[in-house]
């Protein structure tokens, strides 16, 4: 499964448009995001996501969970949001 990293300053339009393209071809998609503004913008990607990929017949659910990763040398916590279609 692909999994898409999102940044504080990512675009959640282009962010959507990314997890909508992968939803569609391969039929899920995990997103991960570190830190209140990454979240934030990966919210607010779903929610626009949800619009793009509904005309299709796709009601796209997200389940949050936490997972360890790695930056810099550095253990760090993030938000992994699983979305798929229900």
């Amino acid at each position: 499964m692909e999994v898409l990293k999102v940044s504080a300053d990512s675009q959640p339009k282009s962010v959507a448009g990314a997890m909508a393209a992968v939803l569609r071809e391969q039929g899920a998609v995990e997103v991960q995001a570190v830190g209140a503004g990454a979240v934030n913008q990966t919210v607010k990607a779903i929610a626009v996501a949800r619009g793009y990929v509904a005309p299709n017949g796709i009601d796209l659910i997200c389940i949050p969970s936490f997972s360890k990763i790695e930056i810099d040398g550095e253990e760090r916590t993030a938000i992994r949001f699983l979305l798929e279609p229900r």
